[in-house]
């Protein structure tokens, strides 16, 4: 039986594992064949997604809303929280845990890497990973084409621009962008952002 727990035993986290082991292999072709499945579903049609998802993530929150294509390597290894919105062509490579916290806004196209390559060739030829994992807080919003590293944590009600590159921490409550991303300011009770005025 496929489990969270023998796949977590597979893949140790800050350690090398060979991303080639055969061992792998039932992982993800159980998550290929539940992605096309998922990916063919109307655009509307949330109710018949969310069986499949269940199935694919390791946990999934109340009222989620993830739309296609979506795309991961295990599923096994995303949490997501209640109220998270999974927007277009999202990718999570989760080689180690990606978590989401509740009401998490994720913009289209964006992508979440908890692995990592050596630098060294040969390693990288003889297929050679590493994987840390990635944190998110509650109610943070990723703009669209935000990327995430791996071993990045990101704080509550953080807000990453849209195309910014996360290679760090970023703290609750500020505004990230750019690539590296970095805090620009803070993001304050009430704030209309640059859009401003009333919804």
């Amino acid at each position: 039986m496929l489990t969270r727990a023998h796949l977590a035993s597979l893949l140790p986290s800050g350690q090398y594992y060979n991303a080639a082991g055969k061992e792998l292999q039932p992982y993800r072709s159980r998550c290929a064949g539940l992605l096309d499945r998922l990916n063919t579903t109307a655009l509307e049609d949330h109710e018949g997604r969310a069986p499949l998802l269940e199935e694919l993530l390791g946990s999934m929150g109340e009222q989620c809303w993830v739309m296609p294509r979506f795309l991961c390597e295990f599923g096994l290894n995303i949490a997501l929280g209640d109220r998270a919105l999974v927007n277009w062509d999202v990718t999570m490579l989760d080689s180690a845990p990606i978590t989401f916290g509740d009401d998490v806004l994720i913009g289209p196209r964006c992508q979440f890497y908890s692995s990592d390559h050596p630098f060294d060739a040969g390693m990288r030829r003889d297929m050679w990973e590493i994987a840390q994992p990635i944190t998110v807080g509650n109610s943070v919003w990723f703009g669209g084409g935000a990327i995430v590293l791996p071993g990045v944590t990101v704080g509550d009600g953080a807000i990453i621009g849209a195309g910014s590159v996360v290679t760090r921490d970023v703290p609750a409550g500020v505004l990230a962008v750019g690539n590296p991303a970095r805090v620009l300011r803070e993001v304050e009770d009430g704030d209309r952002g640059a859009g401003g005025g009333r919804p």
